[in-house]
């Protein structure tokens, strides 16, 4: 499935009906939460059922289109659904009771296929629904010409502090090919270092956050000084909420083309199997931990190799940083000491490469998770540099005698 987006260019008239489109979305989405919660036990088909019993009582609900409608329903299900698994999994903590939705700066409504329709040249869309937001011209995308109009599968309008977007999921699946390297990686990520990998190179940490947080916290104090209510108070937010939708794209900018980068350079890439989620409990260390965005990269990274047929490979991260990369002597050190030192061996390296050696040698010897390989799941394959099978592999049967 490909997404590609756009941004919509329109009028304040066109602008505010979409913000109605968006807010019946929402209303749609809750009411079918608390109708889950005073009749426990419903399922997905009686939440899409209900959309229609709420589009009968509510005329600004029967506007909406049909399918954004049930769209609405799904992700209220969806939500359900995700607390049903958490709860079937004993997941560890909260385990995520579904919520309302409230107003927010940024919110979406989801169409199916129907509800809008493109233009001929594919640089215009209208949405045909009973808001009439009527036609809005697309920038940023002209991919659209390459796909016929069966292959959109959904239509979303995403509303952000800089404007309106358009996204269009797609039914096609991306493959790209590569030449074998022969090369292979491990990465151990830090935040003196973005990550050093097992051949001594290092990627430096940019810090979008901390260089934007001074700037952050003077839009800050300004928006504390409105009065609320003020049409000063929603400019100063919007101020402040495209500074941080700014720093979110920076992180996004840098771990789309790091990953891209690692994934195109070789042929299988090992890294820390973190728990992000608990690292954050660090008061001290939690706002760098999250400026630094592992898991945005280590998602980009296993998509990359699903790409362009590369192994990814998680690993436990235990006494990487403790094992002696050289004899394996155990040497344990604090997080302050950054260089490893064997008393054993005599070996000296710098602690991070040190565990990016070890992380690789790890990958190599247990093969790490095999959720997280390529689509294919043939590491061998991968390895001696000859092409994936379409399908898994399969056990070869036993000659006849």
């Amino acid at each position: 499935m490909l997404v590609f987006e756009a941004k919509l260019e329109g009028l304040a008239q066109q602008y505010e009906r979409l913000d109605e489109a968006i807010r019946t979305a929402r209303f749609v989405r809750n009411s079918c939460l608390r109708y889950w919660l005073d009749n426990l036990g419903m399922g997905k088909y009686e939440l899409s059922a209900y959309c229609a019993v709420l589009a009968a009582l509510f005329p600004f609900a029967g506007k909406l289109n049909s399918q954004a409608r049930q769209a609405s329903a799904d992700r209220a299900w969806s939500s359900i659904a995700r607390f049903y698994d958490n709860c079937k999994k004993n997941k560890r903590g909260k385990k995520g009771f579904p919520r309302f939705k409230k107003h927010q700066t940024h919110g979406s409504v989801e169409y199916k296929t129907t509800g809008w329709k493109l233009s001929f040249d594919r640089r215009t869309i209208t949405f045909t629904d009973g808001f009439e937001a009527g036609s809005f011209k697309m920038w940023g995308t002209r991919d659209l010409h390459f796909y016929q109009l069966k292959q959109i599968k959904r239509v979303r309008v995403v509303r952000r502090a800089d404007g309106y977007y358009v996204q269009f999921c797609i039914d096609q699946e991306r493959v790209e090919k590569r030449k074998p390297t022969g090369k292979t990686v491990g990465l151990d990520v830090g935040l003196t270092h973005f990550y050093t990998d097992s051949d001594g190179q290092t990627i430096e940490n940019p810090r979008h956050l901390r260089k934007s947080e001074k700037a952050i916290k003077r839009l800050s104090r300004k928006l504390s000084r409105t009065t609320k209510g003020s049409k000063n108070r929603v400019k100063a937010r919007n101020r402040l909420s495209r500074k941080h939708l700014k720093v979110s794209r920076q992180r996004k900018d840098f771990a789309v083309k790091l990953a891209r980068c690692v994934i195109q350079s070789n042929d299988l890439v090992a890294y820390e199997d973190l728990q992000v989620r608990n690292m954050v409990r660090n008061r001290q260390l939690s706002k760098s931990i999250s400026d630094a965005a592992w898991s945005a990269f280590r998602q980009w990274l296993e998509y990359f190799g699903k790409v362009f047929g590369v192994v990814t490979v998680a690993v436990p991260p235990h006494y990487t940083s403790q094992n002696c990369s050289n004899c394996g002597e155990v040497i344990k050190k604090s997080l302050s000491q950054r260089t490893h030192r064997c008393h054993h061996c005599g070996f000296v390296i710098d602690r991070d490469s040190n565990a990016a050696i070890n992380i690789l040698e790890l990958a190599l010897r247990t093969v790490g998770h095999m959720g997280t390989l390529n689509a294919s799941g043939d590491i061998d394959l991968c390895i001696g540099e000859a092409t994936p099978q379409c399908k898994p592999s399969r056990g070869k049967r036993k000659p006849k005698k």
